[in-house]
C-alpha cells in the first residue's frame, strides 16, 4: 500500500498545525512560532508491507519527542531505523543516563519506540525510516533494546553494501513497481539487521572482555589486601571505576562481593591455621577482619564443616616432608 501526505495544499498559517496533527499520532511535535505563522514544508511517502513500513519524509527543521505520554496513547512498539539522506538527525535518549546520538557522519540510526527519546532536525532534511516489528528485530539481534540510539556508519563491507542499496532505493523509488519495491526494501532491512546484529555481538564480546579484566584486577587487589581492616564494598568502589550495581553484578556468581571477600579471608585463615600451628586461632581470625573468635569460628564451620581447631588437628600441611 502506498500513500502520500503533504501540507503543501494548506494555507501557510495552517501548514505547521497540519503536520503536528498528522505526526502527533505517535510523536509530540515542536515547530517554531515563526513556522506556524509563515509556513512549514513537510511531506511523507508511506509504503506498507506485511511486516515492514517504510517512510520517506522531507521536512523543514523541527523537533519530535517520543515521550511516556505518547507511549501510553498507542501500541506502537516497533524498532525504527533512520537514514539521513539530507540534513542531520540529533537524537537525545532519556533511558538511564541521558546521552545524544548525532548523525553528523552518514549512517543508520536505530531507535526503539518502546523507549523515550527526542529527535531534532536542526535543518531541512530528508529522512528514510524503516519500521520493523519487535519480534523480528529481537529474533535477529541479541539484547535488541540496547541498540536504541546506536548509529552504524558505512565503513564495513556489509554496511557499504547497505549504502549502495539505499542509494538505489533513493534514486529509483518513484519508478519501482510493487514487486521491485518490496524486494529492495526487504533487502535493506535484512542488511540493517545483519549490521546491527554484528555490532551487538562485537560489543557484547568487548563488554565481556572488559568485565573479565576488571574482575581479575579486583580479585588480585582483594587477595593482596585480605588483612586490610577497611577492605569493604565501599573501599572497592573508591578504588575502582565501577558503580555499585556493576560491582555487585560482577560477583553474582560468587554469591556477592561481600561473600567473595569473606570466603577469600576464610581460605587465607585455613592456610594460616595449618602453616602456623603455634598461632592462636582467634588472633588469626581477628587479623583477617572477623569480629571475634566466636564469629570467626561460626563462619569457618559454615565454610569447612568443622571448627578451626578440628581443622588444625587434621594436620593437612603438605609442605612438611
Amino acid at each position: 500500500m502506498r500513500s502520500h501526505f503533504s501540507v503543501a495544499n494548506e494555507l501557510p498559517g495552517l501548514q505547521a498545525q497540519a503536520w503536528c496533527d498528522y505526526v502527533g499520532r505517535i510523536m509530540d511535535v515542536q515547530i517554531s512560532r515563526s513556522q506556524h505563522k509563515t509556513g512549514f514544508a513537510g511531506e511523507i511517502y508511506t509504503y506498507v508491507l506485511k511486516d515492514l513500513i517504510f517512510l520517506d519524509s522531507r521536512t523543514d527543521a523541527f523537533c519530535q519527542t517520543r515521550s511516556a505520554a505518547c507511549q501510553s496513547r498507542d501500541t506502537l512498539r516497533d524498532y525504527v531505523f533512520h537514514v539521513a539522506v539530507d540534513g542531520i538527525i540529533e537524537t537525545t535518549l532519556f533511558h538511564g543516563r541521558q546521552r545524544k546520538a548525532e548523525q553528523f557522519v552518514p549512517g543508520v540510526l536505530a531507535l526503539d519506540m518502546a523507549q523515550t527519546m527526542r529527535m531534532a532536525r536542526p535543518t531541512a532534511a530528508r529522512v528514510l525510516a524503516f519500521f520493523l516489528p519487535r519480534p523480528v528485530v529481537e529474533a535477529a539481534i541479541r539484547d535488541a533494546p540496547s541498540i536504541h540510539g546506536r548509529v552504524i556508519g558505512y565503513n564495513t563491507p556489509l554496511t557499504q553494501l547497505l549504502f549502495k542499496q539505499l542509494q538505489a532505493l533513493c534514486h529509483r523509488l518513484p519508478r519501482l513497481d510493487d514487486s521491485a519495491l518490496e524486494l529492495i526494501l526487504r533487502n535493506c532491512a535484512e542488511l540493517m539487521l545483519a549490521a546491527f546484529s554484528k555490532q551487538a555481538r562485537l560489543e557484547a564480546g568487548a563488554r565481556n572482555a572488559v568485565r573479565t579484566a576488571m574482575k581479575q584486577q579486583i580479585c588480585r587487589y582483594i587477595n593482596a589486601n585480605l588483612y586490610l581492616p577497611e577492605l569493604t564494598v565501599e573501599h572497592l568502589l573508591q578504588s575502582f571505576p565501577l558503580t555499585r550495581p556493576s560491582l555487585y553484578r560482577l560477583f553474582e556468581p560468587e554469591g556477592g562481593i561481600a561473600a567473595y571477600i569473606r570466603n577469600c579471608r576464610l581460605r587465607e585463615a585455613a592456610n594460616e591455621i595449618l602453616l602456623s600451628p603455634s598461632a592462636r586461632i582467634g588472633s588469626i581470625g581477628q587479623d583477617l577482619g572477623f569480629q571475634d573468635a566466636a564469629h570467626f569460628s561460626r563462619a569457618f564451620r559454615r565454610a569447612y564443616g568443622m571448627a578451626p581447631v578440628d581443622f588444625r588437628a587434621l594436620d593437612l600441611d603438605w609442605t612438611r616432608a
